[in-house]
């Protein structure tokens, strides 16, 4: 997946306030969420972010902004997938 230049640009940064409201800037996507995992796509890769009773409360993907509410308990970054199917990543 490519990413534009503008999205590119934007600053990645994460802020994460008494594990209960965390901030993220850089975000192209909002890949899933529910009220125990949100999936974001940023400029760094795939974050991660697990925890319980978890709310979108802003959502500025112009800006790349993104808040969420709840209890935060895991924040990890997903490894990028190699392209191609199961020989091709043989292969390699």
């Amino acid at each position: 997946m490519a990413m534009d230049d503008k999205t590119m640009q934007l600053p990645h940064k994460l802020v994460l306030d008494e594990r209960k409201k965390l901030t993220v800037s850089g975000v192209s996507e909002v890949v899933s969420f529910d009220e125990n995992a949100v999936a974001l796509q940023t400029v760094r890769g795939t974050l991660l972010i697990r925890g319980r009773d978890l709310h979108l409360k802003t959502l500025s993907l112009d800006g790349g902004q993104v808040a969420v509410d709840g209890l935060v308990e895991l924040l990890a970054y997903e490894e990028p997938r190699k392209e191609g199917g199961f020989l091709a990543r043989l292969f390699r």
